[in-house]
């Protein structure tokens, strides 16, 4: 699930963008008056939309001093003249409203794949001395034990000194805190009950009751993401089939044309010689 923030003035095309967005992908989404008015300089957004205008030049510094903090930007303008400031800021994108739902859609898509690879990244740890590279995809869970977490893995642990609040950052929003000592990977969970969640490898973790509304609809969100991916994939699939297979049929149409063309030619030679 993508945590997306909408920051401009203009109410009315704050609520248009957070409908279109919701109509187009699973996000948790926070609508803003200005750049300046988000928390802790962006933390916690995967994405952030970011209205710069004549009168709100001041923005282009907080593009940036949000850039430099990991989020990705998109400029949102009804002018064109910005374009050079986001492309120095290193805007993720700069759109000119209106917004019109294919770039809509073709953005959070990119920003899903992006997503999804930085969740597949490995995660590096230091541990007895040693330096671990590790796949998140391969984190089962995460524990808390004192001033320690454990990395439990498809095949092993690795115990280390950290802060539990900094790895559950560091994993993405693939990752779920549900418990003060548990950190699960929702890609591992079988199913859960009030108190527990089930992993696919038979473990059984605790949730905190007070969590469990939340899980269900962080865990269901996640569920629709995946299986959006995957239509998406396959329509992609199916539509570059599609394509390849009418190239293809054009190719031998074309083929089939030139042919004819040259045995009419042929023949009209023949016939010449004839006469």
């Amino acid at each position: 699930m993508l945590r997306v923030a909408i920051c401009d003035e203009d109410a009315v095309f704050r609520e248009r963008l957070f409908r279109e967005i919701n109509a187009l992908a699973d996000c948790e989404i926070r609508q803003y008056e200005s750049g300046k008015a988000l928390p802790e300089n962006g933390h916690g957004f995967d994405l952030i939309f970011l209205e710069v205008e004549e009168e709100k030049r001041g923005e282009i510094a907080v593009a940036k001093r949000l850039r430099e903090s990991g989020v990705r930007v998109v400029i949102v303008s009804s002018v064109t003249e910005f374009a050079f400031a986001a492309y120095e800021a290193e805007a993720f994108q700069y759109l000119c409203k209106p917004i019109g739902e294919e770039r809509l859609a073709r953005l959070l898509d990119r920003v899903s794949e992006k997503q999804a690879a930085c969740e597949r990244e490995t995660f590096l740890v230091r541990a007895n001395g040693c330096h671990y590279t590790i796949e998140k995809g391969d984190i089962l869970y995460v524990e808390n034990m004192a001033r320690k977490v454990i990395l439990h893995m498809k095949h092993g642990e690795i115990a280390y000194y950290a802060k539990m609040r900094e790895v559950e950052e560091a994993l993405g929003t693939s990752f779920y805190r549900c418990h003060r000592g548990f950190l699960v990977n929702l890609d591992a969970v079988k199913g859960y009950e009030a108190g527990n969640i089930f992993l696919k490898n038979g473990e059984c973790i605790l949730m905190a009751k007070q969590k469990y509304n939340e899980f269900a609809e962080v865990y269901a969100m996640y569920l629709r993401r995946v299986k959006n991916l995957r239509n998406r994939k396959r329509g992609n699939e199916y539509e570059n089939r599609k394509q390849s297979e009418y190239g293809n049929h054009e190719r031998q149409a074309e083929t089939a044309v030139e042919d004819a063309v040259a045995d009419k030619k042929k023949h009209e030679k023949s016939v010449v010689r004839g006469i």
